[in-house]
């Protein structure tokens, strides 16, 4: 049995980019719901495409790689074993995972579980090492995709198309299948579909390639590393360059190269919201108190996500209200709101709780005891979990 940490102090501005990240979420989980707009519809389409889908994801993978070098440097600090704890927790998270994509059909927490194993390998590689291997992993996909495209026209061709084409038939069975499940009324149906889908899902190339997920990891083990966290100002000047390359690679990807091998991608523009929003909350520290409802809601983070998944599939499948496609507008609207509801709940339940109901289950679990709910003598503010 592992004697669990005591409670540090919080990283305020980590919570508050968390909690964005969230609304970023559930921003892009309604738009995937909405209907082929037109006039304000259109506008709200585009903004959602271009400068939140992707980057929400993105925001939430650089954060996540923010948590993990966080939890070593506190471990490293105190000279506490680390491996072993943290590998409890990415098996919780697995577990987590599963129940998310099974029972409400989202897939990121079982690819953070998997792809936040090999930051324990990689943790003491040099910055150099570790800027190569995120380049590596964020063009993994195109130079798949790159390699498999030349053995089709080097090695019997003719096989080769052939594999392809029933692979591209499996796939589109597999999600027509769930597609026609999730407009069912019963929700065993659906849950069956859902776990055949997985079983598709979890053994396709594309789940084995790191993607943009490590290198995100990666970038935000580094941030931690080089304290943009701890001192923004400090690093003023490195991080509005970040930022900059957020934007020029986001533009040039958008508009003037569409293939680049995975490396000036859309979804760098993550880079631009969270160098931006650290040294906004550095030289306003005054927002940090404003964006508070926004930091407790980051702050139960996994809470919130389940609950935004829950929510959506409730208001979305067969089986429960089945709304079906709504306005790109009507979506925003109920983001928006859906969120600040989050954000309230967040709010009043850390007035009485040290952890958010599934923080709390995630911490229990890693240690292999029930850990202490009620909310301790301390502030909101000087509490954390430690994640």
């Amino acid at each position: 049995m592992v004697v669990p940490n005591p409670i540090p102090q919080r990283i305020e501005c980590l919570d508050i980019l968390r909690g964005f990240a969230l609304l970023g979420m559930f921003v892009v989980h309604f738009h995937m719901q909405s209907t082929e707009p037109g006039g304000l519809d259109d506008m709200v389409r585009v903004l959602v495409w271009r400068l939140v889908e992707s980057k929400a994801h993105g925001t939430f993978s650089l954060l996540f790689g923010a948590g993990f070098a966080i939890q070593l440097r506190r471990a490293e600090a105190q000279g506490r074993p680390f491996a072993g704890l943290y590998l409890r927790r990415l098996a919780v998270l697995a577990l987590f995972g599963f129940v998310a994509h099974a029972f409400f059909g989202y897939n990121v927490l079982l690819g953070y579980a998997v792809w936040a194993l090999p930051l324990l390998l990689i943790r003491k590689w040099s910055t150099r090492a570790l800027l190569v291997t995120a380049v590596v992993s964020a063009a993994s996909v195109v130079l798949y995709s790159t390699a498999t495209t030349w053995l089709s026209c080097h090695l019997r061709p003719e096989c080769v198309a052939a594999a392809a084409e029933a692979r591209r038939a499996e796939r589109i069975a597999v999600n027509d299948a769930l597609t026609a499940a999730e407009m069912q009324a019963s929700y065993l149906v659906l849950l069956g579909a859902r776990i055949r889908h997985m079983a598709w899902f979890y053994t396709q190339p594309f789940f084995v390639m790191p993607g943009g997920t490590l290198a995100l990891f990666i970038a935000g083990l580094l941030f931690v590393r080089h304290h943009f966290f701890d001192d923004a100002r400090a690093h003023s000047r490195l991080l509005g360059g970040i930022a900059a390359l957020g934007v020029v690679s986001w533009a040039l990807d958008n508009w003037l190269l569409p293939t680049s091998l995975g490396l000036l991608r859309d979804q760098w523009l993550t880079f631009t919201y969270v160098s931006g929003g650290l040294l906004l909350l550095a030289y306003r520290p005054d927002l940090s108190v404003r964006l508070r409802p926004v930091a407790a809601a980051g702050r139960m983070a996994l809470t919130n996500y389940l609950l935004q998944i829950a929510t959506l599939d409730l208001l979305f499948s067969g089986y429960a209200i089945g709304l079906g496609k709504i306005r790109p507008v009507v979506g925003f609207a109920a983001a928006l709101a859906c969120f600040g509801a989050e954000a309230a709940f967040s709010t009043i339940w850390l007035r009485h709780f040290q952890f958010g109901p599934a923080e709390w289950l995630w911490r229990s679990l890693a240690y292999g005891q029930r850990q202490p709910m009620r909310r301790l003598s301390l502030s909101p503010a000087s509490e954390t979990l430690s994640a």
